[in-house]
């Protein structure tokens, strides 16, 4: 392998497996042509719109969305997986993200990602971590994850809402304070009081 390709190999595994166009530009020193040829090749792939990864390596959706992804925030369903509050694994990937965040970044195919735009304030509320594919990935804490789980019981099938709320109801690890300070903030406080605080 030349040192050219080592190079990209080598900052390409810095940046998780994924990198943007500019930045093989910048720190790989490609060029438009150069980048058309290694792709041509089979030395590199094209994920999405200027995204690429090396050929050979088949990343997992885990890989992906932490690449892709590292300004979300995993909420809903996907917060309630990786919480243990559901069994089975979502078929797509719930992600809050900057309402001024490029539409265009969601265009893909695999893995399947469905975005909630959310005020850049708002977005930074009850935010923790979990480590996903061995890096930081940022996920909603409980707390804020069933207060946006009751703001948007619409779009959560019947048994999963029964699932999150028992879910939550039995974790050791809540915090009822934190919890009615994010119900306020959330506009759910009604919805908390009814279906959460007559079991606490």
């Amino acid at each position: 392998m030349d040192e050219k390709k080592q190079l990209i190999v080598e900052k390409i595994g810095e940046h998780n497996g994924i990198m943007k166009t500019c930045q093989l530009y910048d720190e790989c020193g490609l060029d438009y042509r150069t980048l058309d040829t290694l792709v041509k090749n089979g030395f590199l792939e094209r994920i999405k719109n200027g995204y690429y990864g090396l050929k050979e390596t088949k990343k997992s959706e885990e890989e992906m969305i932490v690449a892709l992804f590292p300004d979300g925030v995993l909420c809903l369903e996907s917060a309630l997986y990786y919480y243990g509050y559901i069994k089975d694994k979502p078929f797509s990937w719930d992600i809050a993200v900057d309402k001024n965040t490029s539409k265009s970044r969601f265009l893909i195919d695999y893995p399947v990602v469905v975005p909630f735009y959310t005020e850049p304030r708002v977005l930074q509320i009850g935010v923790s971590t979990i480590t996903l594919a061995g890096q930081e990935m940022k996920i909603y804490d409980r707390d804020r994850m069933i207060c946006d789980v009751l703001k948007y019981e619409h779009k959560l099938d019947r048994e999963i809402l029964k699932q999150a709320i028992r879910g939550y109801i039995n974790d050791s690890n809540k915090d009822i304070h934190h919890l009615l300070e994010y119900a306020k903030e959330r506009k759910v406080q009604t919805k908390v009081q009814n279906m959460i605080g007559v079991w606490l």
